[in-house]
């Protein structure tokens, strides 16, 4: 321990250091900090960052304080940091309008300004004249404010300032879907203007978020109404992405320094120590130098080559700053705290000297970091041939104020003034610290009484929704009313929190208002809107996901706890009225007190009170409030269910009517999935036009054979076109004959064509009489909706929830989990109505968008709706079956699917596409997971009770049968399988019914399977990046990727990989477009085998590459003419070549060589022969 007398004059230097560096620039009116003496220009982040070194010195003060000297002058260091912190909140408080406007629409033009006059606080630039949507800054405030508030300081003095501190949470809470400018300000680093999505962002606003939950603005003097609350699932979305994301920071750069304050101090925002690791690593192998750490690779600011006369960048010019980029001091310090924190003396030892190598001397004798070190001018070619070996000189600020107040931190922790734990009150460093295991707590409640009867014949034991007064149980939607309200001022013209979505962490707790106990049922049992919860196995299953995903992301006091309804609907019954076994099954689990491998607890909501976290609805004691309180908890209490009358006939049967309806048929007309394209396209010419249209026959929409799937009826085939009728057929049908038939119709599919034929004609609000009672069609659609969910007609249940426009209630939030992954959407089936999804987007847009690309097809409009939530389910589960795949085209994966059943049913592409559209929600998903996990998978028919009905069930396939069958592909000689090669038509690979036939089918199926997932190998794009380099550009089915990509962008760069990927999905038969990238590795081959020492002043013409290649493999395999025009396949190209193994000595690898030599100028010996090292 040192003295006090020499801690004492350490402290003073540093005061003075702080005088001269910082605090002399402090504005005494708005306590801002200026840019510069010249520049009055005051920026949010850097304020901040300055600001800290300041309370840490005031920290370090109060602690070693013996004098009473000593602590006046923290008490003058702390209303330094009090005097700007409250001087930046009330230049955000003058654009409050701006900031109502984002938490809705989150428009860049919306955003708070990221800078200030320091003068007088007012805005220096316009909306449109800076890139002012920079949610780090804005998260730093936040995170710094609720640090100093613990630590003892005030700094929000007024309810109103509380409201706008809240709503300022709700400005950053959506920073995982919200692209923004960054750190630098930038966005895309070419600085063009274009916002990216930003891991400093993202882990900045996480950090912020978890930091200021539950706390009290008003310190120890604050009551209820100070409190600021945070949902979970707003932070708990934006840790998931930024993992998904690091280390790279955004599209246009692969790696950031700027990540450093993510991964450590100040935002401590990954709790998982493996990713941090890679984070630093990559950021030190690829950004650190000997003057301090470069921004992010191709960075041209203030860089000898950059043109100061334009603030952006031409995109080929980027690559004239690799290698020259400037280095930042300042993350030598950001790491010397980095090892501060982390207890790794070695590290800051090794960036402490870095860092006082680069410190420079004033005339006054005081240290001071420059902004950065650039090369001059005259060294840069040298630096060009031998990086990091030449002198730079300092530029920019002096001193940086940013990086002089990170130095100061790094010396007042360094010499034993503070310890990490005092900069951290909140205790941020600790998150990635091992947490205990989870107990989910589950309670199971029965609707009424007569469900309660009915499970305990089983010897299970619940209570009813009345039995567990006092406490009550909602729907999640009512805790989204109640949070409308928080942060609600009408003073200040804020309305409150959006009514986004509640998520699952948010209905796990419980909530207390007066002496009353709320408990919320989960979004997902929440059958209200879409039909996804009538499936009681779906249901189950997303519940078990559910409790999965608790045990892993539950991170407040107490245990979670979920609420699981059986309601009265018969959904939950089958015919015997008695609860479906996989319901009984998944209590026994609950009950043995595992599920899915997390632990549980099953018991009574009561029992659980003292466990589970209880969150204090406060917000709702504000007086202003009192009247849409007491309104609100009216509504909730009094609120009647709905009860509406039945109109159509209720009894369901199979026999059909003596007399056919005129519109048999028409909704299974409506449909539009095809299984193989290129036959629609080639009948449309011939067809003439019928009432069937592209859709299908006209058998009975629900009729399922009662034998095997194989014996299914013949349906004609079908094309793309405009629901119509021939001339004279529309006015032939008689609307009163229709209504009379709906009147008397007992079959369900009967009223669903005729339903259905009204609605198009006639319109939604059209009125008849049914049973003498006046109603509109869409009374009598939303009846056959509820009745086909209740008998499990789940093709008519997804034709009429397309027709009623339903939309998931977790669309949005389904497609914004794939797309902050890097994962591009589109629906719709290419290339015609393929429409793409690039950005997160309001769930009425993105509903509108899904709903026009299916067209007339409202079956496909919901199974696209469906799947999508599927696909975030999977994401955020198995992100693994994810990899490698940057667009995500649901319509093409549809197909797949409906072709994988054509396969395995051995039925036709009609059939099979009816099939699909007819399985339950949980076979469904489950048939996705197997094609996007690639595992082989048999299709059960499953016989039901409902009147000899079938049902189809998808389960995995026997793994030793798979892998006998595979082993023995891969044994069999290529030559002695084309030697017997029978003659087949296009279709022959997928309609053989011999094992032969299947197993010589597998190698084209796969390429299909993986050219419709986009599925391409490891490391693909930047083995392409190298390929580009060497050559003038490529040219794939006439589409151009440029050299001069090579320039612009990084080999890591995921605006590269989406480049490659846009041309590659302009190819729409996906076993096509694998050939493609086949073709395109053995490119990559070639050149890592010649160590980049090839060079081709010419286009590459990757497709020529593949026709080349299956001229010569016809050639070689001597396959007649005759077989040849049969068994032409996508793009001309042979079926045979399709199907045949990529490696091998005939595998089209090797084919693919021999038609690259033929085509390119490759090196040869003396002797002109080709040195082949590919293999």
């Amino acid at each position: 321990m040192r003295n006090r007398s020499n801690s004492g004059v350490r402290l003073d230097y540093y005061q003075r250091l702080l005088n001269k560096t910082i605090l002399k620039y402090q504005n005494p009116v708005t306590g801002l900090l200026p840019s510069s003496e010249e520049n009055s220009h005051a920026w949010v982040r850097d304020n901040v960052y300055a600001i800290l070194s300041v309370w840490a010195l005031a920290l370090a003060y109060r602690k070693t304080a013996d004098l009473d000297e000593d602590r006046a002058k923290a008490y003058e260091l702390e209303q330094s940091v009090v005097k700007l912190m409250r001087g930046l909140l009330r230049c955000m408080m003058t654009q409050v309008e701006k900031l109502e406007k984002f938490k809705y629409s989150q428009h860049v033009n919306d955003s708070l300004h990221a800078k200030y006059c320091s003068k007088t606080g007012k805005t220096v630039v316009g909306d449109h004249a800076w890139g002012h949507l920079q949610i780090d800054a804005t998260s730093i405030y936040i995170l710094s404010l609720a640090q100093m508030t613990a630590s003892g300081l005030q700094i929000i003095f007024t309810l109103d300032e509380v409201s706008f501190v809240q709503n300022l949470i709700f400005y950053i809470e959506t920073a995982y879907r919200t692209p923004d400018y960054g750190i630098w300000e930038r966005g895309d680093k070419t600085n063009h203007g274009l916002p990216e999505l930003n891991s400093s962002s993202i882990g900045m606003a996480k950090a912020a978020l978890e930091a200021i939950d539950e706390l009290d603005l008003f310190g120890a003097r604050g009551g209820p109404l100070s409190i600021v609350h945070v949902l979970p699932d707003e932070a708990q979305q934006c840790q998931a992405i930024l993992h998904s994301m690091l280390p790279r920071e955004s599209n246009s750069k692969e790696i950031d320094a700027a990540l450093l304050t993510v991964i450590s101090y100040p935002a401590f925002a990954v709790d998982d120590g493996e990713k941090v690791e890679e984070t630093r690593e990559t950021i030190v192998s690829k950004l650190e130098g000997k003057y301090g750490f470069c921004r992010f690779l191709r960075d041209g600011y203030k860089t000898a080559r950059e043109d100061r006369n334009r603030l952006h960048y031409e995109p080929w010019e980027l690559q004239v700053f690799e290698r020259i980029e400037c280095q930042w001091p300042m993350f030598f310090a950001l790491s010397v705290l980095d090892g501060l924190f982390n207890g790794r003396e070695q590290q800051v030892k090794k960036y402490s000297e870095k860092l006082d190598a680069v410190m420079l001397k004033t005339d006054e004798g005081i240290y001071v970091i420059p902004e950065l070190y650039a090369v001059l001018k005259d060294k840069v070619e040298q630096e060009y041939k031998e990086p990091n070996s030449q002198e730079r000189e300092p530029l920019g600020k002096m001193p940086h104020k940013w990086g002089q107040s990170l130095y100061i931190i790094s010396k007042l922790v360094q010499e034993g003034f503070l310890s990490p734990g005092e900069l951290d009150p909140v205790n941020r460093r600790l998150v990635s610290e091992p947490k205990p295991d989870i107990v989910v707590q589950v309670v199971i409640l029965a609707e009424d009484d007569y469900i309660q009867s009915k499970l305990l014949e089983h010897d299970i034991k619940v209570q009813t929704m009345s039995e567990v007064t006092p406490l009550q149980v909602f729907p999640a939607r009512v805790l989204t009313q109640i949070y409308s309200l928080l942060g609600r001022n009408k003073k200040l013209g804020l309305t409150g929190r959006p009514k986004n979505e509640i998520g699952l962490l948010a209905t796990s707790k419980l909530y207390s208002f007066h002496d009353q106990i709320f408990a919320f049922i989960p979004q997902m049992a929440d059958e209200h809107l879409f039909y996804l919860p009538k499936d009681t196995i779906l249901k189950l299953d997303m519940f078990a996901n559910d409790v999965g995903f608790l045990s892993s992301n539950w991170k407040c006091l107490g245990r979670p706890l979920v609420i699981f309804p059986v309601s009265s609907d018969l959904n939950y019954l089958d015919v015997g009225h008695n609860p479906p076994g996989a319901l009984i099954g998944t209590i026994r689990k609950l009950q043995s007190g595992y599920i899915a491998g997390t632990r549980v607890h099953l018991g009574n909501l009561d029992e659980f009170v003292t466990t589970s976290c209880i969150t204090k609805l406060s917000f709702l004691r504000d007086p202003s409030h009192s009247e849409e309180v007491k309104n609100l908890i009216g509504d909730i209490f009094n609120k009647a269910p709905d009860v509406r009358p039945r109109l159509l006939s209720s009894t369901r049967m199979r026999v059909r009517s003596h007399s056919k309806s005129s519109v048999h048929g028409i909704v299974r007309r409506s449909r539009s999935i095809q299984v193989d394209p290129d036959q629609a396209q080639d009948d449309l010419p011939t067809r003439p036009m019928s009432p069937n249209l592209h859709l299908k026959g006209s058998l009975h929409p629900l009729h399922y054979s009662h034998h095997a799937p194989s014996s299914s009826p013949q349906l004609s085939h079908f094309f793309h076109g405009q629901m119509s009728f021939p001339p004279g057929k529309q006015e032939s049908i008689n609307i009163d004959e229709l209504v009379d038939q709906l009147n008397t119709t007992e079959v369900l599919h009967e009223q669903a064509d005729i339903v259905h034929y009204l609605y198009l004609h006639r319109g939604p609000n059209f009125e008849i009489k049914i049973d003498n009672k006046p109603c509109c069609i869409k009374e009598l659609l939303v009846e056959l909706y509820e009745k086909a969910g209740h008998w499990k007609h789940w093709g008519l249940v997804r034709h009429t929830a397309g027709m009623l426009r339903k939309r998931v209630e977790e669309l949005a939030l389904a497609a914004t989990d794939l797309l902050v992954r890097q994962k591009q959407l589109s629906v719709g089936l290419p290339p015609d109505r393929e429409r793409v999804v690039m950005r997160p987007l309001p769930p009425d847009d993105l509903a509108s968008i899904i709903f026009d690309a299916c067209g007339e097809d409202l079956s496909t409009a919901s199974l696209t709706q469906e799947l999508l939530i599927y696909l975030a389910m999977f994401i955020r589960t198995e992100p693994k079956l994810f990899n490698e795949m940057l667009r995500l085209r649901v319509g093409l994966i549809i197909q797949v699917m409906a072709s994988e059943l054509a396969r395995t049913l051995k039925c036709t592409g009609d059939e099979a596409s009816e099939h699909l559209l007819n399985l339950s929600p949980y076979e469904m998903k489950t048939l996705l997971h197997h094609i996007l996990s690639g595992k082989e998978f048999v299709i059960n028919t499953e016989h039901t009770n409902v009147e000899d009905e079938c049902r189809l069930s998808v389960t995995t396939k026997n793994v030793g049968d798979e892998a006998t069958e595979f082993a023995k592909l891969s044994r069999k000689p290529h030559l002695k399988m084309q030697k017997s090669m029978p003659r087949l038509d296009p279709h022959a690979l997928e309609k053989e019914d011999d094992v032969e036939s299947d197993r010589q089918g597998q190698w084209l199926r796969r390429r299909r399977l993986d050219g419709a997932l986009n599925r391409v190998p490891v490391g693909f794009y930047p083995r392409v990046w190298k390929v580009l380099k060497m050559c003038h550009g490529l040219v794939i089915e006439g589409h151009h990727i440029p050299h001069s990509l090579t320039r612009e962008m990084t080999p890591g760069e995921f605006k590269f990989a989406l480049h490659v990927e846009m041309v590659l999905n302009k190819i729409p038969q996906p076993e096509y477009r694998q050939l493609m990238v086949e073709a395109l590795m053995i490119l990559t081959m070639m050149t890592e085998n010649e160590n980049s020492k090839l060079y081709f002043n010419q286009l590459i013409q990757v497709d020529k590459i593949v026709h080349v290649a299956n001229g010569i493999y016809i050639k070689e395999q001597k396959i007649p003419d005759d077989v040849v025009e049969l068994s032409k396949g996508a793009a001309g190209i042979c079926l045979h070549f399709y199907d045949t193994a990529p490696s091998g000595r005939y595998g089209t690898m090797s084919y693919l060589c021999r038609a690259l030599a033929s085509i390119l100028p490759l090196p040869t010996d003396m002797d002109a022969n080709l040195d082949c090292s590919l293999s």
